[in-house]
């Protein structure tokens, strides 16, 4: 997953989506995805996104456009126009927030003020979503269900985790780079809502901390999850990060 450095095509449906306005290839999955930010159409006056990827098992256009709906109530996250599929591939239209990713250039050279932003905002977001008004699921039980139907069998000694900490509306994929940030430094929402439901907040904790290392590279860890509000907890750190690979 990384920022495109080179000349990105352009899918006819983005072109057909972008209707004549600048494109900006911002960011390509490990599953061929792709995000573009879009400037506003003639006469318009918001930019926005498009991501365009191929249908997948794990998760789906759809089912993060339902969760943005939901989350938009609570917490600062994009606003859904449109989405939509095809036979292979699907897409989904967002209107632009203020900010830039938390692995856009500036921040990577600014490591220490990026982690502390990242744990902070998941944090608020964390604060932010109601638990029980939630009607989106990201247990334990639930991913590795998800997973076995994708012809995924994961290791007994994941079949049972930790006990739960602390139940949260999780982001489900709160990896450094679906964290915004201001011109300042600080948190200004998030993005990339597919799996985001209910669980351990540690679920979210492990993965955000442990891709600081993709990220800014190594020794940051920690100083997520105290900027968080949190002392590390190894053991659930170390279960959710397998989860998550393994899943």
């Amino acid at each position: 997953m990384s920022i495109p450095l080179t000349p990105v095509p352009v899918p006819d449906r983005v072109m057909l989506l972008a209707g004549g306005a600048r494109l900006e290839p911002i960011w390509r999955n490990a599953l061929g995805g792709l995000t573009f930010r879009v400037g506003p159409t003639p006469g318009g006056t918001e930019d926005r996104y498009v991501k365009w990827g191929p249908r997948g098992d794990e998760t789906s256009m759809d089912a993060e456009a339902k969760r943005l709906a939901w989350a938009g109530t609570y917490a600062r996250v994009p606003r859904v126009l449109e989405h939509g599929s095809d036979a292979t591939h699907e897409w989904l239209v967002t209107v632009a927030l203020p900010g830039q990713s938390a692995v856009a250039p500036r921040w990577i050279a600014e490591p220490e003020t990026a982690v502390a932003a990242v744990g902070r905002g998941l944090r608020v977001l964390h604060d932010a979503l109601p638990v029980d008004a939630c009607p989106f699921d990201w247990s334990v039980e639930s991913r590795i269900a998800n997973a076995a139907r994708r012809g995924i069998r994961v290791s007994d000694a994941l079949v049972e985790p930790p006990d739960a900490d602390s139940l949260v509306v999780c982001h489900g994929d709160a990896c450094c780079p679906n964290t915004l940030l201001d011109a300042d430094g600080e948190f200004a929402g998030h993005v990339d809502f597919g799996a985001l439901g209910v669980a351990d907040r540690w679920a979210d904790i492990a993965v955000a901390s442990m891709s600081t290392e993709w990220n800014y590279g190594p020794g940051w860890e920690d100083a997520l999850i105290e900027a968080y509000g949190l002392r590390p907890d190894r053991e659930r750190l170390v279960y959710y990060r397998d989860l998550w690979n393994a899943t």
